[in-house]
């Protein structure tokens, strides 16, 4: 599975790619109002860090500008993924931007209909929002089930990225479930390593390593 991170932070982005384990960052139109500078130059410091996709996200309502908005947003670095909403307009810009080989995720993915129509429409990646549904009294990760599932019954090509994640179970479960990718906030990204057993017995060696006759 790979790994994106989930932040427009440069300062989070360098500090998780000094892992050696990032694979890619999404970015969205809050997580970039929350950092000082021009968005495309924050997008430019980030693709220069991370090799790997860099989704940014459109905000036109209509196909048409989505599409002129993704042509601008590609011309920033050549690893630019152009994020699109999965409503009608999205579906239409998704097939425009596959036509010029422009790739694209679909966001803000909360159905298994909403998954198959985008995948039909050439989406690269599509975003179920696991964390948000939770919010709602559904449980975000059967959805990722179900699209993993359909995917795999029709060899689909679209490739699922697990995002809202709140915790290091949803990544769990997205590793079980066999999803291409996981988009993870910085403060989970840390939690995956940590473990109170591994921090008792690093405390435990070092006390024993004092008794040993040097």
């Amino acid at each position: 599975m790979k790994f994106f991170i989930d932040t427009a932070n440069v300062e989070q982005i360098r500090e998780a790619a000094k892992w050696g384990v990032l694979d890619g960052v999404t970015t969205n139109p809050t997580l970039l109002s929350r950092e000082k500078g021009s968005f495309k130059d924050i997008l430019r410091e980030i693709c220069s860090i991370v090799p790997g996709p860099v989704s940014a996200e459109v905000v036109s309502l209509e196909a048409g500008g989505m599409v002129s908005e993704g042509r601008e947003l590609t011309k920033i670095a050549d690893n630019i993924i152009i994020k699109v909403p999965c409503t009608t307009e999205g579906i239409k810009a998704m097939g425009m931007f596959k036509a010029e080989g422009i790739q694209t995720n679909a966001t803000l993915c909360f159905s298994p209909n909403q998954g198959l129509l985008v995948a039909k429409a050439g989406a690269t990646y599509v975003s179920p929002f696991v964390g948000r549904l939770d919010d709602v009294g559904h449980r975000g990760m059967d959805l990722v089930a179900d699209l993993v599932t359909i995917y795999n019954n029709y060899s689909f090509a679209t490739q699922v990225i697990v995002a809202s994640i709140r915790s290091v179970q949803h990544v769990y479960e997205a590793a079980l479930m066999g999803a291409d990718v996981a988009t993870i906030p910085f403060k989970v990204v840390d939690q995956l390593i940590k473990h109170p057993l591994t921090d008792k017995g690093i405390q435990s060696f070092l006390a024993d390593w004092e008794k040993v006759e040097k």
